[in-house]
């Protein structure tokens, strides 16, 4: 007996130093919705719907729930990255494929890898900011990275195991989106058709070698050479023009796919084309597959099965590659599986997965690009009016933001309600001046959309947020919240009753109902949210776990908080039943110091020219107008602009590793253009504040 006690705290201390790695990740494990003590995949497991079995924290204990403990995170360009948590140890990357692992009771550090992808990223840095989260599969944690490396580590060290180079050299795709594993597979996408025109594909590599097993491609390769197969020519028959000149299509594959063990499937979400504008991509309106499409492949070859469109011709940048998540309704009577996606284009799709026939779809944000979805052909009937082609600049509704985009949705199969991180916000599209034929995209990862500048005089009413408690069988709303700001963190449900939530301009965590909606607790989290919640079992105890940090440009705060880059907190935070943990005071709201350089002379002409260098090169992260919002640093407070030589040296390369990418080639007409264009907008900034 005394021997079984030793052994029995032996092992325990084991799991605590994080020293054993007990629990197989595997598909035995990511199959089984019952057992909630580990959250072992994106969205927990392969039906990826965020949801967990536990009833420790509940909707009557829930006031009771307390901070356990609180980790500090450096300064960083995203901190989105959804955790992993097995066997009491807690995984998580951010950043530039940070990658740590704590212990989950303690929050005591275990270890870190730095996989130094800003360094190696060059011009791919520009795109990107950072990763959305990791895999977990037999031993081995998985990322891509900024620079398009699939790495493989070991759980129990952080010790790098093997990399593989998933993209082609000088293509400027990146990594940012999550890998997805099974049956000793690991699956990774791409990033970057807003910016460059390629060949959208994923891959399945082996998790315990690297080798590759098989890449599927998401359009058509070059017209003038033989379809690979039977899905490529299917494929090309949806495309015309020369649409090839530019090197693709676009399909990146940039977040969302997910496993189907009943039927050995991996379903993947394709993003939009390259441009935007379909009338550049191709000469006239064609289907173009498979962008914006679902796509059914074998999980064992990557061969294709089937697909659904959810937006043919796409010309708003209505990628299909919101979360998707997998489940079962009671449909005509009986039990049908099917396949659940709150679309970017503000519909919610009920599909059933066996087929890939469309079941039913409705709006769930304002949705003024279609009509409604057609019931017998599962087509959208469009509204000609949201054509900006021929028509003119058009309002549209959803924008390219999206009514729900990469922030993670819910579903309770219990509640049977999916609960989705909504922004109802518009945007107004106009086609670019001249010719569609002789557009040309902008060089350096400069944005590539083929839209036209907004005419002045047009305005976006201002949009607004809220969490939706969504009925996929009755396709209606059954209760909402309405929250601050446009953007705000993802979702995770329970059995307990309770969804859990983190807010992007309060800075709130809270936990409401999963009924009806009311709000049971509520954290002061000190900092915005994007990423989603997990909660799991570590020593007997149900966790909650979420990342702070919040990552936008100007426009996704509103009036009444700005997360500012250099003094926002980013921090982990775990929260269990009856915790006692506190967190330092929270820092007065951020109010920007204008660095205005009392002595310096605007030369409006100068400054023109720097509007311009700042709207192609800088405002994707420093914002439009140069108001930030978390992503980058406000340059309008900033001391670098005011030297030449500082401004210089940071955009040759000085801040890499902090993830300023080179511009290398601006010139120093340009550079000074910068510089009188920042002490322009400081001083205009100023005066509107007093």
């Amino acid at each position: 007996m005394f021997r079984k006690a030793m052994l029995l705290a032996a092992f325990a201390i084991a799991c605590a130093a994080g020293a054993l790695d007990a629990t197989e990740v595997d598909d035995r494990l990511l199959a089984n919705e019952a057992d909630g003590a580990d959250w072992a995949g994106y969205g927990r497991t392969f039906s990826a719907d965020h949801f967990s079995p536990l009833t420790q924290i509940n909707a009557q204990n829930v006031g009771r729930l307390g901070l356990a403990w609180y980790y500090d995170l450096p300064k960083s360009s995203s901190v989105y990255g959804a955790p992993l948590a097995v066997d009491g140890v807690l995984y998580f990357g951010v950043g530039y494929t940070v990658i740590r692992a704590m212990d989950a009771a303690t929050g005591r550090l275990l270890w870190t890898y730095d996989a130094k992808a800003a360094e190696a990223a060059g011009h791919k840095l520009r795109a990107g900011w950072g990763i959305r989260g990791i895999a977990l599969w037999g031993g081995r944690v998985f990322s891509g990275t900024q620079d398009g490396r699939l790495i493989a580590l070991e759980a129990k060290t952080g010790r790098l195991l093997w990399s593989v180079q998933t993209t082609q050299s000088g293509d400027n795709r990146y990594i940012n989106g999550v890998p997805f594993v099974f049956d000793g597979k690991v699956v990774i996408g791409h990033s970057g058709s807003d910016f460059n025109a390629f060949r959208g594909y994923i891959t399945a590599y082996d998790t315990a070698t690297g080798r590759q097993i098989w890449r599927f491609y998401t359009v058509p390769g070059d017209p003038h050479r033989k379809p690979e197969n039977a899905a490529m020519e299917m494929a090309a028959r949806t495309w015309n023009g020369d649409w090839w000149r530019f090197g693709g299509g676009g399909g990146a594959v940039w977040n969302s796919m997910t496993y189907d063990p009943q039927f050995n499937r991996l379903y993947v979400g394709v993003g939009q084309g390259t441009p935007w504008n379909v009338l550049i991509r191709t000469r006239s309106r064609s289907d173009n597959l498979f962008l914006c499409s679902i796509v059914a492949l074998d999980a064992d070859t990557g061969r294709y099965l089937w697909h659904y469109q959810l937006n043919p011709g796409d010309m708003w940048d209505y990628d299909a590659t919101s979360d998707l998540e997998v489940a079962t309704l009671a449909l005509g009577g009986k039990p049908r599986p099917v396949l659940l996606i709150a679309a970017k284009n503000g519909f919610f799709y009920v599909l059933d997965r066996q087929t890939g026939r469309f079941i039913s779809a409705n709006h769930f944000v304002t949705a003024t690009w279609a009509d409604h979805i057609d019931s017998r052909t599962g087509r959208p009937v469009e509204n000609p009016q949201a054509s900006y082609q021929s028509g003119g600049p058009a309002l549209v509704f959803p924008g390219p933001v999206g009514g729900h985009a990469a922030q993670a949705m819910s579903f309770n199969p219990q509640t049977r309600l999916a609960y989705i991180p909504a922004t109802d916000l518009g945007f107004i599209y106009a086609a670019p001046q001249g010719d569609p034929d002789k557009w040309e995209p902008r060089p350096g990862m400069q944005i590539n959309v083929g839209v036209g500048a907004r005419p002045s005089q047009l305005r976006v009413p201002p949009g607004r947020s809220m969490l939706i408690a969504w009925d996929p069988v009755g396709q209606h709303e059954v209760w909402s919240v309405a929250l601050a700001g446009i953007s705000n963190g993802g979702t995770a449900t329970t059995a307990g009753n309770l969804v859990f939530q983190g807010q992007g301009v309060s800075g709130e965590f809270s936990a409401y109902a999963a009924d009806d909606g009311r709000k049971l607790w509520s954290f002061d989290g000190q900092d915005g949210f994007q990423g989603e919640p997990i909660t799991y079992l570590a020593r007997g105890k149900q966790y909650v776990t979420v990342i702070t940090g919040f990552r936008a440009v100007g426009g996704f705060n509103d009036a009444s908080r700005t997360w500012d880059y250099n003094t926002q907190r980013r921090r982990v935070l775990t929260f269990t039943l009856d915790g006692t943990a506190k967190l330092p005071p929270a820092a007065p709201p951020y109010k920007p110091q204008f660095a205005l350089d009392e002595g310096f002379q605007v030369d409006p002409q100068k400054a023109a020219l720097g509007a311009a260098v700042v709207a192609g090169h800088c405002a994707i992260c420093h914002g439009g107008a140069l108001e930030a919002g978390g992503t980058a640093p406000d340059l309008r407070t900033s001391s670098v602009p005011v030297s030449t030589e500082a401004l210089r040296a940071v955009l040759n390369g000085a801040l890499v590793a902090d993830g300023m990418p080179r511009f290398e080639e601006l010139t120093s007409e340009e550079i000074e253009g910068i510089r009188h264009y920042v002490r322009q907008r400081a001083r205009d900034s100023a005066a509107a504040a007093k």
